[in-house]
């Protein structure tokens, strides 16, 4: 399984804000065996979000996008992805329930609230909404698209009522040498050639060592490569113990 993420937001890309949900999401989303080919952030411009959700949701098995839902004037993310499949936008009955049952729930403790709960329950038309259960916004799905919000704990929160619908097959084997990864070259090259993995190196230089990734959709083939780089490089599946 291919997917992209798309987060959305001009406070990332202004570096006002560290994009920790694409980080997340894409660490998630290995573990269950996915393979992130793309992460993308785009401003908060309707047709920007649009042309690349269109575009990702053709190229890819799944797309997640993160940030843009509320009511602000820059929260344009839920009419793009409407835009981008031809859709109107409608209020969905569930979505719109459950965002006033959560204002009964907060009314005592922020008294002075003013939330259009229809807006808020907007989302493209026919698209199955995703309740908010750490905040207010829904998400949706929409085809393969899953709109998740862009406050980190409301978007992990939603996130974990979908991810078992991401399964893949790729996994991976981590190694670490203490050789330099100049040194490694020759090593990581045949490792590539000779089996069907694709190899990564990424120097600690903190930590004194090199960690290498080896990644495949054939747990056997991960394996046998792993041993066969490990006696190449004098490398271990856990890092040296400085200790």
């Amino acid at each position: 399984m291919q997917v992209a993420l798309v987060t959305v937001g001009d406070e990332l890309l202004a570096g006002d804000t560290v994009n920790t949900n694409a980080s997340w999401l894409a660490a998630r989303l290995a573990e269950r065996g996915v393979s992130v080919r793309r992460v993308l952030v785009v401003p908060d411009e309707r047709a920007e979000i649009a042309e690349r959700v269109r575009a990702y949701n053709e190229a890819y098995d799944a797309v997640l996008v993160t940030g843009g839902l509320g009511g602000t004037p820059d929260d344009v993310t839920m009419a793009a992805v409407a835009d981008a499949f031809d859709r109107d936008l409608a209020v969905d009955d569930l979505a719109l329930a459950d965002v006033e049952e959560t204002l009964e729930a907060i009314a005592g403790e922020y008294p002075d609230l003013e939330v259009d709960a229809e807006a808020e329950a907007t989302v493209p038309a026919g698209s199955r909404p995703l309740l908010n259960r750490a905040g207010l916004a829904p998400g949706c799905v929409v085809e393969n698209v899953y709109v998740l919000p862009g406050i980190p704990d409301e978007m992990k929160t939603m996130f974990e009522t979908v991810e078992d619908e991401f399964e893949g097959d790729a996994v991976s084997r981590f190694l670490y040498t203490e050789k330099p990864e100049a040194n490694l070259v020759d090593a990581l090259t045949d490792a590539g050639a000779k089996f069907d993995v694709t190899i990564g190196c990424y120097p600690d230089r903190d930590a004194g060592h090199n960690r290498l990734k080896v990644t495949g959709d054939d747990p056997d083939q991960v394996d046998t490569a792993a041993a066969w780089l490990a006696a190449e490089v004098d490398a271990n599946d856990e890092p040296a113990d400085d200790g």
